[in-house]
């Protein structure tokens, strides 16, 4: 590393530039990966978090099924429950409508947009009790004229238990207050069976569940094949989500094109950077140095340069999402952050990799002025 220290003393302005690259570009990944995750979040973490094994999701004729489309009837429901190795069978129901709080109580919550009466959108979520907990499955009321709420949804209405808020014309008393729960961005509001169905017809369709959460070993293909229906893990599922994929899709596209382009500038960078030193490599490799040990000597280089960056890219990143999370839906975990930040990484240092050629093919006669 003798000649990698050199360089990295004498030539600070140079590798300074460099650096700060490095970081913007991984504030820019990181930053995006919190987005997406946010966003993400936002989109399915009710899917998630349905208790069950796998989804069980309407088949169509044509084409893959869909949580938009999907029905279950009686007949696919007493199929799955029949099934020899299903534990445990969970219908439901999931429809976009709006809610109203007009007749907030008087405490903090009940005096935001609850007193303005305006409408919020909302995923109306039919949950029998008794499921397994989850954070969806806690929002099930135990009365036909309750809701539970999720914390958006209660934020949003402006509302606190005992508050009474109207949905599809029909009001209903908040029962439970819970947290986190999204579906397509739109908070979580759960009915029981009964009260969904009864919604949902109010809203145009038939009552009948959207979804089972199916928990056992059954021989999923053949069970299915049989009901006319599909089943996928939970995770699986999400690509019957509309908005998931369109929008999972085009932000993962950007950030594999950042990645791409972390690549580029620091494969650029140090391509120049080694044909500036063409001379010492030769003279180096003239007194005996191996090609190895200038190959890791270059390589080196790059590995500093990229820590550095990169971390000050990362410590960006966990500061200004700390700071945009209340405004925006960012996520800070480790696969937005140390995921990110490995990948640029081992994509800069793949970058430098190209530029060791010139290291490895360097003629010792070159430094004994051979060729003037």
């Amino acid at each position: 590393m003798f000649v990698a220290w050199r360089d990295l003393r004498f030539a600070r302005g140079r590798f300074v530039l460099i650096g700060s690259v490095v970081a913007l570009i991984t504030l820019l990944v990181g930053f995006l990966a919190g987005l997406t995750g946010g966003l993400a979040s936002q989109n399915v973490s009710a899917v998630l978090d349905l208790p069950g094994d796998r989804l069980v999701l309407q088949q169509p004729s044509t084409g893959q099924p869909s949580f938009g489309d999907s029905t279950i009837g009686q007949r696919a429901v007493d199929g799955w429950q029949a099934a020899r190795g299903v534990d445990d069978v969970v219908p439901v129901g999931i429809v976009q409508g709006r809610a109203t709080a007009p007749g907030a109580g008087s405490g903090a919550a009940g005096s935001g947009a609850a007193g303005s009466g305006a409408a919020v959108g909302v995923a109306l979520v039919g949950l029998p009790t008794g499921a397994r907990s989850t954070p969806v499955t806690d929002l099930a009321p135990g009365r036909d004229d309750q809701v539970g709420l999720s914390s958006g949804a209660a934020a949003d209405l402006g509302v606190q238990v005992g508050d009474r808020i109207t949905v599809t014309g029909t009001d209903y008393r908040v029962a439970v207050v819970g947290g986190d729960a999204w579906y397509s961005h739109t908070p979580v509001l759960a009915m029981t069976p009964e009260a969904w169905a009864a919604a949902d017809r109010r809203l145009g369709g038939d009552g009948a569940p959207t979804v089972l959460a199916v928990s056992g070993s059954p021989d999923w293909d053949a069970v299915a094949a049989s009901t006319g229906t599909s089943a996928a893990s939970p995770l699986g599922s999400l690509t019957a989500l509309e908005t998931f994929r369109s929008e999972i899709g085009s932000l993962g596209l950007m950030i594999v094109m950042l990645f791409g382009v972390s690549a580029l500038v620091v494969g650029a960078f140090f391509t120049v950077w080694t044909m500036q030193r063409a001379g010492d490599v030769a003279v180096l490799k003239a007194l005996g140095a191996s090609t190895g040990s200038l190959v890791r000597d270059a390589l080196g280089q790059a590995l500093v340069v990229l820590v550095l960056g990169i971390g000050v890219g990362m410590l960006a990143v966990v500061g200004l999402g700390a700071l945009a999370g209340g405004a925006l839906p960012f996520l800070l975990s480790p696969v937005t952050t140390v995921v990110p930040a490995a990948a640029m990484a081992v994509l800069g240092l793949a970058g430098a990799a190209v530029a060791l050629r010139t290291v490895t093919s360097a003629d010792p006669l070159t430094a004994l002025g051979s060729n003037r």
